[in-house]
Order: structure tokens, then C-alpha cells, then sequence
């Protein structure tokens, strides 16, 4: 193994908390109420595929227009990106800047690989930026997670081979996107959930270096 990609939201930082509330803002806005069970679908998904899903749930998606749908996807991420700017180093989640400096160290890249358009915003704000040798966000690639194009897309900025990668995600569909780009997967969070993972680990405390490999 020589790299490993990371998620972002969920893995790095808890943003997905700030997705959560702007979609369910939206929601709210469209009579669609959903609770945090049905959000769990949405995370490593698309914005796009996302407003799509709330739609469905609510039985309206056939009440809006394409522009109609992208206004609403833009309103939601502005509300995003006006939580987000609260976020500080201190939002790192716990073990995740040693674990990356641990890496660095060994001689492994370290990419990103996130649904997010806002990715490299976040990471700076982080304080992360450095942590990383290539950042591949939602905005450079054509299909979304479960596809692996954004996976495979941090390969190759890499200059590594896919086999020799290790993914690193907290969603469902983003487990499938590392497993489709041919990759070994780590998961954070409930292994009942995140059962195509090849190791999972509750939280980020997990994360070492000798945890990983000792699964491979």
C-alpha cells in the first residue's frame, strides 16, 4: 500500500452535521420534514442526487424545473457555506492530525476524495491544507459517489496505482465508490451499517497506522 484517499465530511470533520441542517432548512421550507434516519441516506451523495432523494420523499419531484431544481440546490449550499465558516481547527475530528501526520512520516501520500464542492474551503479553514497532496472535490469530477471517479481521479493525481490505495469513508455509497475504483475500504461509524467496508472503526480514535495494515 503506498496511499491513502479520505473522505472529508464525516471522516475528517463532522460537517455532515452542517449538511444536515441546511438540507433539513430546505426541507422544511418545501413541506418535506425528514429526520436524521433518512439523512443518513444522503450522506456521500451528490447535491444534486440529494435534493432529488428530499424530493422523492416529499412526492415532489416533478413540482420543479431544472433551473428550479439548481436554485434550490444553491440555496442550500449558500446556508452550508454559512454554517461551515464557523468551523476552526478544532473541528478536526479526534486522532485524524496524528494519524495524517503518522502517514506522512511512513512515506504514504494522503489524497482527498469528497462529494463536497466545498472541500478545499473546509480543509483550509481546518487548518489542513498541507496535510494533503491532492484534494479532489465534487466540483472536478462528472459522476458522484457510489460511482469511483472521484477515487479514481485521486489516484492518479497521486501517481498511484488504485490496488495500492486505502479509502477511507463514512458512508455507504462512499464505501461502494472505493470497493468500484478497486480499492481497500476503511469505515468510520456503525459496522451494522457500513457492512462492504473491509475494516471499520467505530470513530476516528481507531485510526492508526499498525490498525490498518494489521487488516490488509
Amino acid at each position: 500500500m503506498k496511499a491513502f484517499i479520505f473522505d472529508l465530511d464525516g471522516v475528517i470533520t463532522d460537517s455532515a452535521e452542517y449538511h444536515y441542517l441546511a438540507w433539513r432548512a430546505l426541507g422544511e421550507e418545501l413541506s418535506i420534514p425528514f429526520d436524521r434516519e433518512f439523512n443518513e441516506t444522503l450522506k456521500g451523495v451528490s447535491r444534486t442526487e440529494s435534493l432529488e432523494r428530499i424530493l422523492r420523499l416529499g412526492g415532489r419531484e416533478k413540482d420543479f424545473s431544472t433551473e428550479e431544481k439548481e436554485r434550490l440546490a444553491t440555496k442550500k449550499n449558500e446556508h452550508y457555506v454559512s454554517l461551515i465558516k464557523n468551523i476552526t481547527p478544532d473541528d478536526v475530528l479526534p486522532g485524524i492530525e496524528a494519524f495524517l501526520s503518522e502517514l506522512k512520516q511512513a512515506g504514504y501520500k494522503i489524497g482527498m476524495a469528497s462529494a463536497s464542492k466545498n472541500a478545499l474551503m473546509v480543509t483550509r479553514q481546518l487548518g489542513l491544507l498541507d496535510a494533503f497532496d491532492h484534494i479532489v472535490d465534487a466540483a472536478t469530477v462528472a459522476q458522484s459517489k457510489p460511482h469511483p471517479e472521484v477515487f479514481l481521479k485521486a489516484a492518479e493525481a497521486l501517481g498511484v496505482e488504485p490496488k495500492a490505495c486505502i479509502g477511507v469513508e463514512d458512508a455507504v455509497a462512499g464505501v461502494e465508490a472505493i470497493h468500484a475504483a478497486g480499492m481497500f475500504a476503511v469505515g468510520i461509524g456503525d459496522p451494522a451499517v457500513l457492512t462492504e467496508a473491509n475494516i471499520v472503526f467505530t470513530d476516528t480514535t481507531g485510526l492508526t497506522l499498525d490498525n490498518v495494515l494489521t487488516h490488509i
